[in-house]
């Protein structure tokens, strides 16, 4: 295979529609906290756009080979199926992408940050890769899959020097709560596959039913837990309006018909980029509120 098909594979098993759902939150907690853009901005951004992603999705396409095999939404924007022969290059793709990255951003950090993102880095590796496999532990799944979004902006605010309060913590409280109903979503569409391949995952061991209402549960979670944040970030709870309705068809899905979810989740990906608009001028009007 010639060099470019390589990268082809390569970008493909990133995910580039979900990129700017690990760097958004970096940049913005970073920014939001340091006020000014700088060098390390700029390498953090980048990090977490595609170097962090290629080492999220392609272990994870590494190790989920067996089962992408059997799952038909694989081979477009939700990921490849990686060839054999492309499992070893993804690997060292990965791991010397982040490389240079991870180097100076330690250079840079406080000892408080480098916990920060060495724990970010072990989920992203351990979710996917045994020994601890945690993909397969259900709601250990969707738990570290979260940590995978929520925390780009634990590190952000960490290496920003940002003063921890009530509200910031709570926001992180929300963020995480909805990582863990979007997994748990998402993981509803893989039943079928996941059963066949002898994967397992919440969705494999609760059920599609449940899983759908554990999503929903969660969701509507997040929006309360926004409404204790500080000026204007109660209005943000609205950002959660569009998730509950994207997954609230799916309450009374069967397992046999799991992959209907898969419609649901397409809207999910786009559902993503209105929400982070909604934020984003949420985000300036706090900027200039507290300017």
């Amino acid at each position: 295979m010639s060099g470019r098909g390589v990268l082809g594979h390569l970008i493909v098993s990133s995910r580039p529609v979900s990129w700017i759902n690990t760097a958004y939150p970096f940049a913005a907690a970073y920014l939001l906290s340091t006020r000014e853009i700088d060098i390390t901005l700029i390498v953090g951004t980048l990090f977490f756009l595609i170097p962090y992603n290629l080492a999220m999705y392609g272990i994870n396409d590494v190790f989920d080979y067996e089962s992408d095999l059997r799952n038909p939404r694989k081979g477009g924007v939700q990921g490849a199926v990686l060839d054999r022969s492309l499992h070893g290059v993804t690997l060292w793709a990965a791991g010397l992408s982040c490389l240079p990255f991870v180097l100076y951003l330690i250079a840079v950090g406080s000892p408080l940050s480098w916990v920060v993102l060495v724990t970010s880095l072990f989920f992203v590796v351990f979710y996917s890769a045994p020994p601890l496999r945690l993909k397969e532990r259900p709601f250990a799944d969707s738990g570290t899959s979260s940590i995978h979004f929520f925390s780009p902006a634990v590190y952000g605010l960490v290496l920003g020097g940002a003063d921890a309060d009530l509200s910031l913590v709570l926001v992180i409280v929300a963020f995480a709560l909805w990582g863990i109903a979007s997994h748990a979503f998402g993981a509803v569409q893989d039943v079928v596959a996941d059963r066949e391949a002898g994967i397992a995952s919440i969705a494999t061991a609760r059920g599609a039913r449940w899983t759908v209402r554990f999503a929903l549960v969660c969701y509507a979670a997040a929006g309360l837990t926004m409404l204790g944040v500080a000026w204007p970030g109660p209005l943000a709870a609205v950002v959660v309006v569009p998730y509950l309705a994207a997954v609230w068809p799916y309450r009374n899905l069967d397992d046999a018909e799991a992959e209907r979810a898969t419609v649901g989740w397409r809207r999910f990906l786009w559902i993503n980029q209105l929400s982070g608009f909604i934020v984003t001028l949420l985000l300036i009007w706090w900027w200039l509120l507290t300017g």
